[in-house]
């Protein structure tokens, strides 16, 4: 069985973020966002990948994973369904499964962390692909970005991914 690893920088800053990364020992960040750019600084891509190459992690950015706007836009809405639609009929194109298999590729011999911009997964995308990694005997965990200090502690259970469930299942 294989790890993956989720995590959203919604509410956290860029430091606590790798902090969070580092206290795992994650080797690879693997960007699933289409438009790797953010209102935060440090979190656009190339400053972003050269703060994670600093920490000793591997930036990739997996673009063909990303949610198209009529998605994200969906999203923003509150209309759920049709967001589910967007990205599930997205995820299904040729470039996001050569993409998919990519990152599994990685993720099978580096340890990776998928990252988007939500702090619970229910709400992004990055949950539909932490689905398909699941069915190919990946272990899923979902970070908090914020608190890296309690994944220093000796013995901490990180939760389990389960397909759905809020934010409640990785705090």
């Amino acid at each position: 069985m294989h790890e993956l690893y989720t995590i959203g920088y919604e509410g956290s800053s860029v430091d606590d973020l790798i902090a969070t990364l580092r206290a795992l020992n994650i080797e690879v960040l693997a960007d699933v966002r289409e438009l790797p750019l953010s209102r935060k600084k440090g979190l656009s891509k190339r400053k972003f990948a050269e703060l994670l190459a600093s920490s000793g992690i591997r930036y990739v950015h997996f673009r063909a994973l990303g949610d198209p706007k009529a998605g994200r836009d969906a999203a923003k809405a509150g209309d759920f369904d049709k967001f589910e639609q967007v990205f599930l009929a997205h995820l299904n194109t040729e470039a996001a499964q050569l993409s998919l298999q990519e990152l599994l590729e990685i993720a099978k011999v580096e340890k990776t962390c998928m990252m988007c911009f939500e702090r619970c997964a229910i709400h992004c995308h990055r949950s539909y692909i932490a689905d398909v990694a699941a069915t190919e005997e990946f272990e899923i965990y979902n970070l908090v970005a914020d608190r890296p200090a309690e994944y220093r502690k000796n013995g901490i259970t990180i939760a389990r991914y389960n397909p759905r469930q809020g934010l409640a299942a990785a705090e």
